[in-house]
């Protein structure tokens, strides 16, 4: 049958695999006309993986880009969890300059309001022939999709074979029997806070009527941190600081009647090209991670006022992988606390940044007491429009996108299918807009998040509280205007109206 298919693409009405549901559109380069569908004339036949025909893709100079590129049905993917699965091999593959260029198994997506380009993470180098995969969510209002394979901004060699597009995630993972939300309040409703106490600001949130802090172990200036950091010598030092300023507001929030998240913020290591964490590559900063949560543990333990640990703060894996998954790490970190403090539940936040969309790729931890979480800033053109970037309002056309409430939930559709799939509780750690949004649309984005937040019963807290005055509440729509207002603004009263309904 597949010597009959020029395409070698077989579509839903040939049947699944092994149960699976039926493919979208495959490809194995294996017919003599394999590449005549496919637009382009980079590359060429050459042996595949297990002995097959493979697309052959050989670039001698890292400048600009070399692809084959083939339509895929739109009506088919939009609005579907996809999954698109790839058999890939490397040899001398430069370093790329930015972390989305490099070997390229990538969708083209387009819409009315722009394009997305989601993709397979690949490393670089050499490798022999190993399986890929990677899931997103297809836009609703998809119009045309475009399948990529390529090497771009790189130089080197690189081979595809058996391309593999169809609806679902790559696995299932285990169902809780129960949800564990972590505490027994009916909702955790609350703010980040920086490393340092001030006294005042947890007495005051308790006037607000918060329950809740999610307290940052955060290295500032975070950029420069960042590179501090691959110095364990320092990071102790640092962090040694760090634990000692949380003591003292773990006891003010316990006076307070104030849960507590703590969340380390600055891994050891730091953060490489791409936001990547060095203890994902390095095995000595990946040690270091572990035995941090050993030390934790051991000094918090029975500590109450601790709801749980947030293992890290936005992680992101190597393309291609590293030493260690994210996944598995953050059981090890979860096995070693609990082998010291049973009882402690943990946040796990999905890569890369604690995006929603990064559900759509995680597997759930085999172990209870879990709850994970998201950070909630879509669309960032919106929610970072620091100065210089092109104003705009919420709800309205955003990046080329129409935004609105409806759209939010679109964006949050990750987390609830997750949430639904495997029975857990969801946290929103962070979510926030730049004060000075025009015609005060901060709220109302603010406003339509909670109301999501609060529909589907997940706890959160707002970023941040007396951190920096762009995200502050108590500040006014000004951007020239750095003192906090005399009176609240529309922000403080829309939190402080939630807070109100809080149980302590």
């Amino acid at each position: 049958m597949r010597a009959l298919l020029p395409l070698v693409l077989w579509m839903a009405a040939i049947g699944a695999w092994a149960g699976e549901p039926a493919p979208i559109f495959q490809a194995d380069f294996d017919a003599p006309n394999a590449l005549a569908p496919w637009h382009g004339d980079a590359g060429s036949l050459a042996e595949g993986h297990g002995g097959t025909k493979a697309l052959q893709i050989h670039k001698p100079k890292p400048d600009g880009s070399v692809v084959r590129l083939i339509p895929l049905p739109a009506e088919r993917l939009a609005g579907r969890l996809i999954t698109i699965r790839a058999h890939v091999k490397a040899r001398d593959v430069s370093q790329p300059p930015k972390h989305w260029n490099g070997i390229k198994v990538m969708l083209i997506l387009e819409t009315g309001g722009g394009r997305r380009y989601p993709q397979i993470p690949l490393g670089v180098g050499t490798f022999d022939w190993r399986p890929a995969h990677h899931t997103m969510r297809i836009p609703r209002a998809l119009t045309k999709a475009t399948l990529v394979l390529g090497l771009e901004s790189v130089s080197g060699t690189a081979w595809f074979d058996n391309i593999d597009i169809r609806t679902g995630r790559t696995t299932t993972g285990r169902r809780s029997d129960a949800m564990f939300k972590g505490h027994d309040l009916p909702r955790l409703r609350g703010v980040m806070h920086g490393p340092k106490l001030d006294p005042k600001n947890i007495a005051d949130l308790a006037a607000w009527g918060a329950n809740h802090i999610r307290w940052q172990l955060n290295w500032v200036p975070m950029k420069e941190a960042e590179e501090w950091a691959r110095d364990l010598e320092r990071y102790d030092r640092w962090l040694k600081g760090a634990l000692e300023h949380a003591d003292k507001a773990i006891d003010a929030c316990r006076k307070h009647r104030i849960r507590v998240l703590l969340d380390l913020h600055c891994p050891p290591g730091g953060r490489a090209q791409g936001g990547v964490c060095r203890m994902f590559s390095e095995p000595r900063y990946r040690d270091r991670f572990l035995q941090i949560w050993d030390d934790i543990a051991r000094r918090y333990r029975g500590r109450e006022t601790i709801y749980a640990y947030d293992l890290i703060n936005e992680p992101v894996e190597p393309p291609g992988g590293g030493i260690v998954s994210w996944r598995d790490l953050a059981t090890q970190a979860t096995r070693r606390i609990r082998a010291i403090d049973p009882a402690k539940p943990v946040v796990v936040e999905p890569g890369p940044w604690g995006g929603c969309q990064g559900f759509d790729q995680l597997t759930p931890l085999d172990l209870d007491r879990v709850i994970y979480s998201f950070h909630m800033y879509q669309p960032h053109a919106f929610t970072h429009q620091f100065r210089g970037k092109t104003p705009c309002v919420y709800p309205g056309v955003i990046a080329g996108e129409t935004w609105n409430k409806e759209r939010l939930r679109e964006a949050m559709l990750p987390a609830l299918d997750f949430q639904r799939q495997f029975n857990v509780h969801i946290y929103v750690g962070e979510f926030s807009a730049i004060r000075w949004a025009p015609d005060n649309s901060a709220l109302r984005y603010l406003a339509d998040c909670i109301d999501l937040f609060e529909e589907y019963g997940w706890d959160w807290s707002y970023h941040a509280f007396r951190e920096w005055a762009g995200w502050s509440v108590e500040h006014t729509t000004d951007p020239n205007n750095w003192e906090p207002s005399p009176t609240p603004t529309d922000r403080e009263k829309l939190l402080r109206s939630w807070f109100a309904r809080n149980r302590r």
